[in-house]
C-alpha cells in the first residue's frame, strides 16, 4: 500500500489523513501545554487561566470549520453540536476536581500537572468508549433506547440531588489504593511517586504519594462522568470521528479553565439545573434516533447554548452579593 492510500484509506468511517491531522494537532497542543508554557511549578492565575481558554475554543472552533469545508455543513454543525454538549455536561465535572484538591491539600502550583496527566488518560479512556459505543449501536440499534433512558434519569437525579459530591474518605478507588499501595502522608513535591524505606525491612521501596491518589480519583471521575457525556453525543451523531474529536477538545478546553472557575465554584450555585434539563432534552433527543426521529442538529446547539448560558446567567445573578 502507497503513502496515497493508506492516507485515504478508511477508518472507522473516516480517510486516515483526517485523524492523523486530529492526533497531530492534540499531540502539539500537549507538547506546548507541558513543555513550553507550563514546564516549570507554578500557580496558574484566573487570568491565565482565561487566556489560555481561549486559545483552546480557537483552535477547537478552527478545527470545527476545516471538517465543515472538508466534509460538509451537516458534519460542522455536528461537531460543534458535540462540542458544546460536552463542555456543559462536563462543567460539574470541575467541581468535583476542586474537591478531590481540597480534600488532598493539593498546592495550586501542581494542579495542573495532575490535570495534564489526567487529560493523557481521558484521551485513553474515551477511545475505549466511544469505540465500543459506535460498535453496540451499529450491531445493536435498540440500544438507543437504553442511553436515552439513561440520559433522562440521570438528569432528573442531577435535578432533584444535593450539591454533595459524595465522601472520599469512604470512596471505594481511594480504599482499593490505600490498601494495595504503599501511600506517603504529605505532599512534598510534583512527584507521583518517591523512594522510602520500607518500615518493616528498611529497603528502599516505590511509595504513592497524595498527588498520585489524587489522579487516581480525577481519571475515576472522568470515566463516570463520561458515561453521561458519550451516549449524550450519540443523540447529536454516531459518526466516530465526531464524536471523539469534539469530546477531547472539550476536555481540552474545560480542564484550562479549571483555575478561573475553581475559584468561583459559589458563583455557579444554579449551573446544576441547566446540565440536567439539557441531559434530559438530549435523552429524549437520542431515544427518538431509533425511531427515525431526527430532530435539527442546528436546533440542538441553539437550545443547548441557550440553556445553558441562562444557568450560568442566573447563577451569576443570584450570586452576586456574595
Amino acid at each position: 500500500m502507497d503513502l496515497t492510500s493508506f492516507l485515504m484509506a478508511d477508518l472507522f468511517g473516516t480517510p486516515t489523513y483526517f485523524w492523523l491531522i486530529f492526533i497531530t494537532v492534540v499531540i502539539a497542543l500537549l507538547v506546548l501545554d507541558l513543555g513550553v508554557l507550563h514546564k516549570e511549578d507554578k500557580e496558574i492565575s484566573a487570568k491565565e487561566s482565561f487566556i489560555l481558554y481561549g486559545g483552546y475554543v480557537s483552535i477547537a472552533i478552527a478545527f470545527g470549520a476545516w471538517v465543515w469545508i472538508t466534509r460538509g455543513a451537516q458534519s460542522g454543525l455536528e461537531f460543534y453540536t458535540g462540542y458544546v454538549i460536552e463542555q456543559s455536561l462536563a462543567m460539574d465535572n470541575i467541581f468535583v476536581i476542586a474537591t478531590i484538591f481540597a480534600y488532598f491539600k493539593v498546592p495550586r502550583a501542581y494542579q495542573h500537572r495532575v490535570l495534564f496527566w489526567g487529560i493523557i488518560g481521558a484521551i485513553v479512556m474515551r477511545a475505549i468508549m466511544i469505540g465500543l459505543g459506535a460498535a453496540l449501536v451499529t450491531q445493536y440499534n435498540w440500544i438507543l433506547y437504553l442511553f436515552g433512558a439513561f440520559l433522562v434519569i440521570t438528569g432528573i437525579k442531577m435535578f432533584t440531588a444535593g450539591d454533595d459530591h459524595g465522601d472520599l474518605e469512604n470512596n471505594v478507588v481511594l480504599k482499593f489504593a490505600r490498601k494495595h499501595f504503599r501511600v506517603t502522608e504529605t505532599i512534598k513535591s510534583h512527584n507521583f511517586t518517591v523512594k522510602h524505606p520500607d518500615p518493616k525491612t528498611g529497603k528502599m521501596v516505590t511509595w504513592l504519594t497524595p498527588l498520585a491518589l489524587a489522579l487516581i480519583l480525577v481519571e475515576f471521575v472522568d470515566l463516570i462522568f463520561a458515561v453521561d457525556s458519550v451516549p449524550a453525543i450519540f443523540a447529536v451523531t454516531l459518526d466516530p470521528f465526531i464524536v471523539y474529536t469534539s469530546n477531547i477538545f472539550a476536555i481540552l478546553g474545560l480542564r484550562s479553565l479549571y483555575f478561573a472557575l475553581a475559584a468561583a465554584m459559589h458563583r455557579f450555585a444554579y449551573l446544576k439545573i441547566s446540565l440536567a434539563i439539557i441531559l434530559v432534552l438530549v435523552g429524549i433527543k437520542i431515544f427518538l434516533v431509533p425511531l427515525g426521529i431526527k430532530v435539527d442538529t442546528l436546533l440542538s446547539l441553539i437550545a443547548t447554548v441557550s440553556i445553558l448560558a441562562a444557568g450560568i446567567i442566573y447563577s451569576l445573578w443570584k450570586t452576586r452579593n456574595t
